[in-house]
């Protein structure tokens, strides 16, 4: 049997407590947003090294606001650099629970993956000497089939 790097359950009492807590942090930020991909792309990168950049930007704004032309909505920039700076510490922590979940999801897979592994290995030699086990050994079997290339057209 692999290493066995984790080992639990989710109560349903966990499972609904989660649940609840994800619809409190929803329902506490409604305004949150869902960009779609193209949106995303099309946007100017911001990054954690930004994220300075952007406070020293909005200190030199607020401090010279007569460098900006009239279009310039001094008000609108400092509050998206006030929702950036108090979204920050809420999204460090969910990264890092993002992070710790994920790694969690990861390790339980890999665990189960590696026993379903052997499994289909014992099934395998089991079948050879019974031959009881071929319908779920074709089934587990599909994993692992190669899918044909589909021949290129020639011109």
């Amino acid at each position: 049997m692999p290493a066995n790097r984790i080992d639990a359950a989710i109560t349903p009492d966990q499972h609904a407590r989660a649940q609840a807590a994800l619809t409190a942090l929803t329902d506490a930020l409604p305004f949150l947003i869902d960009l779609a991909d193209g949106e995303r792309t099309a946007m100017v990168k911001f990054g954690e090294m930004n994220r300075s950049f952007v406070v020293k930007a909005l200190a030199i704004a607020e401090a010279h606001p007569e460098i900006l032309p009239s279009g310039f909505s001094l008000p609108e920039f400092a509050a998206d650099v006030a929702l950036v700076e108090d979204l920050y510490p809420v999204r460090h922590r969910l990264e890092t629970v993002f992070r710790k979940l994920d790694d969690t999801y990861f390790a339980a897979g890999s665990e189960a993956y590696a026993a379903a592994l052997l499994v289909y290995q014992y099934a395998k030699l089991h079948n050879l000497s019974t031959g009881a086990l071929e319908g779920s050994l074709d089934d587990l079997g599909r994993r692992f089939a190669r899918k044909t290339r589909k021949a290129a057209p020639t011109p």
